[in-house]
Order: structure tokens, then sequence, then C-alpha cells
């Protein structure tokens, strides 16, 4: 298991009690499912004690004010808000999706149902805005202009993976990783930037940060789609060849589709049966689709895609010139994006 760097885990403790203090200003109904959404209770509204989260996008929010050789406390708004909105993604993708569970335990809409859980997204993106924009000082307008940017990029990226997903359709590779840079790699960008938005910092760091997110965001769907396929189900939460099973349009699956290898004919034969997704493989066919991907070459592909981008986004470091702890930082949270278990 590859241990969760220092700088996202010594962050979190700082972050929560903001996070908290934000979600608790809705009114109840709402906070009962996103507490749930986020963790805090079961549900039935009581506290539980449960694993923390990674707190991925805020640790790059942090390090952001630092790379401006600014307190991170004066990101926190900023943390704040880019996991508030993260919360807000998830909760709608759940519903989208169709996935019935999140973090090991039933997803929020299975429990309160599709229009409460909607409500809850809806409600914890109004307050992402609010907070940043509550933040001191001159950077808090143009914060909020990032985060909502970023978050029209995330929709933008989502609608696109729903018309591939419902279509069915032979996607291009880099249509998929337009998709990708969308619906993940924005709020990255978005988090590895606002700290240093917040502080007022000059345009070409906060560029340098973003296009670091942006490139780490492409590594870090990558590795996804790759623990979707091979992934251990007790660490990622779903189950054994989850994507291949709903016949998820993945990077990996893209790429082996399109290799013009002769397993990629197999492959397209397997995700264009009819019916509904879920109930048309059986167990040796989810195997057999698993081995065509990787025969094909999307495995490999997918693996050195994302060693590529992580070399491109330390690149952009080295043009930010940074202080040296804070890049370390940074690269390190890299590393950690793409060596997950898979």
């Amino acid at each position: 298991m590859t241990a969760v760097p220092g700088s996202m885990t010594d962050v979190r403790e700082l972050v929560d009690g903001a996070l908290r203090a934000a979600v608790g200003r809705l009114d109840p109904r709402t906070y009962r499912v996103a507490a749930y959404h986020l963790g805090w209770t079961d549900k039935e509204g009581r506290p539980r004690k449960a694993p923390a989260g990674k707190a991925l996008r805020p640790a790059l929010a942090l390090l952001s004010a630092r790379a401006a050789v600014a307190p991170q406390e004066s990101a926190l708004p900023g943390a704040v808000a880019v996991e508030l909105t993260h919360a807000f993604s998830l909760l709608h993708d759940d519903i989208m999706d169709g996935d019935r569970t999140r973090r090991h335990r039933p997803a929020a809409w299975t429990v309160f149902g599709e229009a409460s859980a909607i409500l809850a997204g809806d409600a914890l993106l109004a307050l992402a805005g609010e907070v940043v924009l509550e933040a001191p000082g001159q950077g808090s307008a143009r914060a909020a202009r990032i985060l909502a940017a970023a978050t029209r990029r995330l929709i933008a990226g989502q609608a696109l993976d729903m018309d591939l997903e419902t279509h069915h359709k032979r996607a291009g590779l880099d249509e998929c990783m337009s998709m990708a840079a969308g619906k993940t790699g924005a709020l990255l960008a978005c988090s590895c930037a606002i700290g240093a938005v917040l502080d007022g910092a000059s345009e070409p760091l906060c560029a340098a940060l973003e296009a670091f997110g942006a490139d780490l965001g492409i590594a870090f769907q990558l590795t996804d789609d790759l623990l979707g396929i091979w992934g251990d189900p007790a660490a990622t939460g779903k189950p054994a060849l989850s994507d291949l099973r709903s016949r998820k349009m993945s990077l990996p699956v893209v790429a082996a589709l399109n290799s013009g290898r002769p397993e990629a004919a197999r492959l397209a034969e397997l995700y264009a049966r009819p019916g509904p997704p879920e109930d048309d493989l059986s167990e040796d066919e989810l195997v057999e689709a698993a081995g065509l991907v990787e025969a094909a070459g999307g495995r490999a592909w997918a693996e050195m895609e994302a060693e590529s981008r992580i070399q491109r986004a330390a690149e952009h470091l080295v043009t930010a010139r940074i202080p040296e702890p804070v890049r370390a930082d940074f690269l390190r949270i890299a590393d950690f994006v793409t060596r997950r278990d898979h």
C-alpha cells in the first residue's frame, strides 16, 4: 500500500474543522444528507468514527499558498471550497452513474433518495462559492471566478462522459482525454492554484500551478481507470472489474478499442452487446474483457501516459520557481496519485 504523503495527512485536522463549520450552515435536512455523504454520520444522523479522507484537493490548495510564500492557513477558504465542490460532484456522479456504494457503504442517494441527494449537492456547490467569497483580501473574487470556471469545465466533462456512455459511441482517444481534462483535471488544476490566487500571487505563478494540476488530473484519472479494472475491491470499495461491468468507456478501454490490434474487435463485440450493461456479461466474459484490454495495449498505454503526465507536471513546477520544500511536497503527492495500488 502506497503511503499517504505527510502534506496530505497533516492538513486534514486543519481543514476538517473549517469544513464542518461551513457545512453546519445548511438547513437540518440538507445537512443530514451532506454529513452522511462526507462520512461524518450514519444514516440516522449519529456521529461515526471512520478513516479520514485523503484530502487531496485541500492539501493542494494549502500547498499553493506556500508556493506563493504565504502562510498555508491563508488558503483555508479555498481548501474548503474545493472540497465542497468535489463533494457536490460525487453526490451527483453517484446518481448519474447508478453507483450504489461510496467509500464502502451505501451511496447517499440510495439512503435518502435521489431528490434529497441532488439538493444536497446543489447546496454544497452554493456553499463553496459563499466560502471562497468570504475570504479576506482582494484575491477572493478572482478565486471565486477560477472555481466557477473549473466547475463549469467539470460539468462539461461529465456531460461528455454521459453522452459517450448513453449512446455507446465509439469514442476517440482525444475525445476521452478531453473528457478527463474536464471531469477530473479542472478541479485539481483549480486546487493547485487557488491558494496562490487568494494571496494575490502573480499570473505566471498561478498559471504554472494550474498547469501542474491539469496534468496531475489526467494522471489521476488514468490511475482511477486502471483501478476500475484491476484494482483491489478492498482498497477501491467497488466490485472487481467494476468499470467493465458497466461497460464504461474508460481510458484504457478506449486505447485498446482504438489500437488496431486483433483483440480490439472482440472487446468491441463485448461492449456493443445490447441490453443493460450490468446484466449481460458473465464473470468469465469480464475476465476475458480485462485480458483483451491488456493484450491490446490499453493497460500499458495508460500506465505510460500517467507517468508522462507526471513528468510534464513536474516541468511546470520548474517554470514556477517555487520554494524547493514546496516543490518536493507537490511531487510527493503526484507520486502518490499514480502509485495507488493497481
